[in-house]
């Protein structure tokens, strides 16, 4: 039988995953979850707060992710883009290498400091071992991905064009809004570690608002929010 990793804190486990959920999904600093919980009659320190999120965001992130996966492994990869994130680290220049579907979901995130070749393939690896192999995969004009995919036998499936990857352009902005809010990172680690969490809750609570009606919009909320509870009751 598993342990009960909510064991030995003396908070409710309901607290800690509402306090989790609202770091994550929004732009929120750690101060800024305090206020909110004290206004909900929840008196707790911004440093708890941080325990609780270094502790369980990756569990909660890991039962989203392996879910999601497992279902998505059931239905063709039609279309994936890949971009690269420029981000610094104590003035040094990092790359967060992203996969995105073709409906805007975000499937992979892997940190390296450089964008040679040898970084391209481990992305590709990781996230096709995850999700399988596309039919398409869309890119910028960066070498290290033809060169890649040439060493894992796909090359005939990349896509080169100017607007073609806007998809995954636009699928930075949330990150970036994150990042902005959490004053940007201080350790490789960490930057990866809240890139793998940051997108599973995102493609959890990524309804599509703009593009739905008001009811169906709302079925889907409650549906997510369902589903959330389900998975951290388990």
């Amino acid at each position: 039988m598993p342990k009960n990793p909510f064991r030995y804190f003396k908070t409710s486990r309901e607290i800690i995953h509402l306090a989790v959920m609202m770091y994550v999904r929004f732009p929120l600093s750690l101060r800024n979850v305090e206020d909110l919980l004290h206004e909900r009659g929840i008196d707790t320190c911004h440093e708890s707060v941080r325990l609780w999120v270094d502790r369980f965001d990756p569990i909660f992130a890991g039962k989203i992710r392996t879910k999601r996966a497992s279902y998505m492994r059931q239905q063709t990869q039609w279309q994936w883009h890949l971009d690269e994130v420029f981000a610094k680290i104590n003035g040094v220049q990092h790359y967060l290498w992203r996969a995105v579907d073709h409906e805007g979901e975000v499937l992979e995130s892997y940190v390296t400091k450089t964008r040679d070749k040898q970084a391209a393939l481990t992305f590709l690896k990781k996230a096709m071992k995850r999700y399988g192999a596309p039919r398409k995969v869309i890119t910028d004009r960066l070498r290290s991905y033809g060169a890649a995919m040439k060493d894992i036998g796909n090359c005939d499936r990349q896509e080169v064009g100017r607007h073609l990857n806007n998809r995954a352009e636009n699928s930075h902005l949330p990150f970036r809004r994150r990042e902005r809010a959490m004053s940007r990172f201080r350790r490789m680690s960490n930057l990866q570690k809240f890139a793998s969490t940051h997108a599973s809750f995102h493609n959890h609570f990524n309804l599509d608002r703009h593009i739905n009606h008001r009811s169906t919009f709302r079925s889907m909320r409650n549906a997510a929010l369902s589903e959330w509870r389900q998975l951290l009751a388990g």
